[in-house]
């Protein structure tokens, strides 16, 4: 994306305005949930109006934390506000929002991809996490980082690194982490209600679909599948698969994860992961989705049998990239 603009430029922007609108893509994550909260903080504590809208509430583990329960779930935002601030999406559509684009849009991300639909639009690919963008915009803004922000922050980085997992990683990621648990974040507390909250419908759940997990004739990629009915057998819900693709990568020879969730009859949500230089991100972007290189998604339509295979040639392929 050309013509980046400055830390500076971004938070005069910001400065100059009073009212805003926070969002992120659907199925928000970790990473999305911290960072439009991290800015949210943030900005009330300059004494800025602010509203969190999502078009999906976030997943059980995510409630334990501070203002998730406060974020308006909603398909529309109405009434005047003077900028929305977008976070992890590649387009304004992704938000599964509508009436966004009424205002002053600020679009920040790190995936590859990003459309550039914002009035600014600052990317930076070298990003492991977007909580990693707010944290520059925060001290860039002359805000303290409170507990409240740091911890969010945190939880954004923790969590889009599939705990200090994926290759976008660097000194600035911990020298970050660092800063917050400076600022008093406990990462034990944080990591234990994000990984350590299950239900047992969420343990059913994983138990019934990691059972039915298959494997391609090489051993490398794992091919996971759920469907409404499963879910329901397992007394568990679709959300309750959050980190369930990630699991199949520990095991050694596992190279790459395919996990497709039926959406509604041949649409299907579908996830993926990879291991060290295996570019996951490159296959989905082939369907029309995009993410990072060691995690990606897609939605697909089709027979799931005829997709499955498709995908498999497809994430071969960038296996033998490596391989070579």
């Amino acid at each position: 994306m050309n013509n980046q603009p400055t830390i500076r430029e971004i938070a005069g922007a910001i400065a100059a305005r009073q009212r805003f609108i926070i969002s992120s893509h659907s199925r928000p994550d970790g990473d999305s949930i911290g960072s439009q909260l991290a800015m949210a903080f943030a900005l009330r504590s300059l004494g800025k109006q602010v509203r969190v809208v999502n078009a999906d509430a976030a997943s059980g583990p995510l409630m334990a934390f501070t203002g998730v329960s406060d974020i308006e779930i909603a398909q529309q935002v109405d009434g005047a506000f003077d900028a929305a601030i977008i976070m992890e999406c590649g387009d304004l559509a992704r938000t599964g929002v509508a009436g966004l684009e009424r205002s002053f849009v600020i679009n920040i991300d790190h995936h590859p991809g990003n459309t550039g639909y914002g009035q600014i639009n600052w990317f930076d690919p070298t990003a492991a996490a977007c909580a990693e963008m707010v944290y520059e915009l925060v001290k860039a803004l002359g805000v303290p980082v409170s507990l409240e922000i740091a911890t969010h922050i945190y939880l954004g980085i923790l969590t889009d690194t599939g705990s200090f997992h994926y290759s976008a990683i660097s000194t600035r990621t911990f020298d970050i982490c660092r800063d917050m648990l400076v600022a008093g974040v406990d990462p034990v507390l944080v990591a234990r209600n994000v990984y350590d909250s299950n239900n047992m419908g969420r343990l059913k759940l994983f138990g019934a679909v990691l059972n039915a997990m298959q494997l391609d004739p090489t051993g490398r990629i794992a091919i996971v599948y759920v469907d409404h009915e499963m879910a329901r057998a397992a007394g568990g819900t679709y959300e309750d698969t959050e980190g369930l693709v990630n699991l199949p990568l520990t095991v050694k020879e596992i190279q790459a994860v395919l996990f497709f969730k039926q959406v509604e009859g041949d649409d299907y949500r579908v996830s993926l992961r990879s291991k060290g230089d295996v570019d996951i991100g490159a296959v989905a972007a082939e369907f029309g989705g995009g993410g990072h290189k060691n995690a990606a998604g897609c939605t697909v339509s089709g027979g799931v049998d005829s997709l499955q295979k498709l995908f498999v040639e497809k994430i071969e392929r960038e296996i033998e990239k490596v391989r070579m």
